[in-house]
This record gives structure tokens, C-alpha cells and sequence, in this order.
């Protein structure tokens, strides 16, 4: 790295009116990338040195500094400093992704998401499985790395804390609700009153088989509120309801409705009525959460209850492409199919 010519071309832009002093320092440090007076994995000058070489601000330094690793050309090292992170000036940000994992309906939110930022915006995917130890090591290491963090949360008070360490602007809340402290941005679910609406609808069809069958995991990724709708519903609707921990392969059951959250366990049921000659929609119902392309199409359509997954992933992008605040709760519907 050539630190003489780095700064020199800092303070040649200092001649340009139309730039403040933050933007010459983003400026400098990318004509200097451009000009190959330094290269990926040099470690740039202290803020220290550059306030004692320019005569800037510490603030104005650090601003710069910020910029530049939004855009996914710097990075931050803890007690390292700022090391240069890509030959490619033309990346102008850098994004961390991190969701639960790559189900269908998570792909389809990926997808859009990725494909309505254009080429020119880095996306780093990350999966914590529900898993807090994952999630908080997923956060920790990648704290200053991105230019904004787009999560999908663990529902638990350990999980806030660790998100409330990341930058509120710079953080977009997806899938999941959760409060956390000061102004930030969410694209989410409502999933009691949502849930609750589509037991609701398809109560008379529920009520002509003899039990509701419910797949729910205790301290799972499951929504609780679901949970909490299923059990108001057969109180009030006075519906023979069953809550069970999972589906055991082959305990498929004429004169039932079963309903799950997991796309394995719908497809264990489906190839179990298939092995045993029953009919969905006719000699038992099947509900299925979150909807996708396969479940409209096999068995003659499932009937589920969703959001746009691919809507999210629109409203997301648009928010890394603008950074305007949103606070938005998507609206669940009832799609009803041949199964139910």
C-alpha cells in the first residue's frame, strides 16, 4: 500500500466545492483502490493518522469510514482497525441476511428479495435454525461487517438484546414481531387473529369430520399465537381438538383434519393416504401454513392460510434500496383448495 499517494489524493479532492469532507475521504479511498495504491486486505490508515495527515474531525473520519463498509469496499476488525474488504468499487452495498432456513416459502422471500436489489448490492445469506447460540454468533461476528443487517428474529428476550447491539437505521425486522427499544424498521406476520380468521372460515368444513388434529412443537420455531388460536377455536366452535408434538409416519386417520406448520410432516402425510387409499378433501382434511407453488398443485391443491412470501421480499428489498422507515404488518389469506 502507498500511504503517501492515499492521502495525497484525499487532499486533492479537497478543491471540489461540491464535496464535504466525508465525501472526500469515501472519494479518496476509492480513486486510491481504483488507481491500485491499495489493495484488498491492506490495512488503512488509523483514524488517529488520518485526522493528524487531513485535519479532520475524529466523527467525520468514522463517518467515512461507515460509508465505506455499507458498501461492502471496507471492513472493520475488531482492535485491527479498517482493512480494505474488495477490489470492486462499483459494490455499493453490502447486505446480511439472516433467516430461519431455506424452506419453500423462505426461498420465494429470498428470491424476490434478491432479485429486486439489481446487481450491483452484495447479499450474504445466514441460517440460525432457531438456534439462539447460532443467531447470537451469526450477530456477534458480523457486527460492522454490513452495511444493513435484514433479520428474521428468535422470539426471546436474549435474542432483543442481541439485535439492540446493531444499529436500529441500518436493521429491517422480517417474518417475526418483536419489540425492541428506539425506532426500527419490520415487514412481518400477525399470526393469533390471522390463524383465528381461517379456523374461522373454514369452520363448517371442519365440523363435518370427527377431530382437528393439531402438529405442535413446544419451545419451537412454531408461533405460539397459532397455538393459542387453535385451542379459542375448538372451545368456542365446540370441535374435538387435538394437540400432538409431531406426525407419526403412518398414523393417517380417515374422519380428521390435520393441521401443520412443517412441510415434512404434510409431506409424510400425504404419502401415507396414498399408501392407504384414503381421499384428501373427502375422507379427511389437511391444512397446511405458508403457502407455496407445490401445494397448489399436488393432491389437487392444499388449502392454506399465508402471507405473499414473495410480496415480503419485494417490500424488503425496497427498503435496502431506500432506506425509508417501514412498519408493516402483511396480510394473511385463507387459499382454499381441494384438501380442505
Amino acid at each position: 500500500m502507498n500511504k503517501e499517494k492515499l492521502f495525497n489524493e484525499i487532499k486533492d479532492l479537497s478543491i471540489i466545492n461540491a464535496f464535504s469532507k466525508y465525501e472526500q475521504l469515501v472519494q479518496g479511498i476509492i480513486n486510491s483502490l481504483n488507481h491500485k495504491y491499495i489493495a484488498k486486505g491492506d490495512i488503512l490508515p488509523s483514524v488517529n493518522e488520518l485526522m493528524r495527515e487531513t485535519g479532520y474531525a475524529k466523527e467525520t473520519i468514522g463517518k467515512a469510514y461507515k460509508e465505506l463498509i455499507s458498501r461492502g469496499i471496507v471492513e472493520s476488525k475488531n482492535r485491527r482497525g479498517y482493512f480494505v474488504a474488495t477490489d470492486d468499487t462499483e459494490q455499493h452495498l453490502k447486505v446480511c441476511l439472516l433467516i430461519y432456513a431455506f424452506d419453500t416459502f423462505q426461498e420465494t422471500f429470498y428470491q424476490n428479495f434478491r432479485n429486486h436489489l439489481g446487481e450491483n448490492i452484495q447479499v450474504d445469506v445466514y441460517f440460525h435454525h432457531n438456534n439462539f447460540n447460532v443467531f447470537e454468533s451469526i450477530i456477534n461476528s458480523n457486527k460492522g461487517q454490513y452495511g444493513l443487517y435484514v433479520i428474521a428474529p428468535i422470539e426471546s428476550n436474549e435474542a432483543k438484546e442481541v439485535l439492540e447491539q446493531l444499529p436500529k437505521e441500518k436493521l429491517l425486522i422480517v417474518d417475526r414481531y418483536v419489540e425492541l427499544k428506539g425506532e426500527y424498521s419490520y415487514i412481518v406476520q400477525e399470526f393469533e387473529n390471522a390463524s383465528y380468521n381461517a379456523f374461522l372460515e373454514l369452520a363448517p368444513r371442519i365440523k363435518e369430520f370427527a377431530e382437528f388434529v393439531f402438529f405442535f412443537k413446544p419451545s419451537s420455531a412454531e408461533p405460539n399465537e397459532v397455538l393459542i388460536s387453535f385451542k379459542r377455536f375448538v372451545k368456542e366452535f365446540n370441535i374435538n381438538g387435538v394437540i400432538k408434538n409431531h406426525y407419526e409416519s403412518g398414523s393417517i386417520e380417515p374422519d380428521k383434519v390435520y393441521f401443520t406448520i412443517h412441510n415434512l410432516e404434510l409431506w409424510e402425510m400425504l404419502k401415507d393416504t396414498k399408501v392407504k387409499g384414503l381421499k384428501v378433501g373427502k375422507d379427511l382434511g389437511i391444512l397446511s401454513h405458508n403457502d407455496d407453488n407445490v401445494k397448489e398443485i399436488i393432491f389437487d391443491g392444499i388449502t392454506t392460510f399465508s402471507i405473499d412470501f414473495a410480496e415480503m421480499g419485494r417490500l424488503a428489498a425496497e427498503f435496502v434500496l431506500s432506506l425509508n422507515p417501514v412498519k408493516h404488518v402483511m396480510e394473511n389469506k385463507l387459499i382454499r383448495r381441494n384438501s380442505l
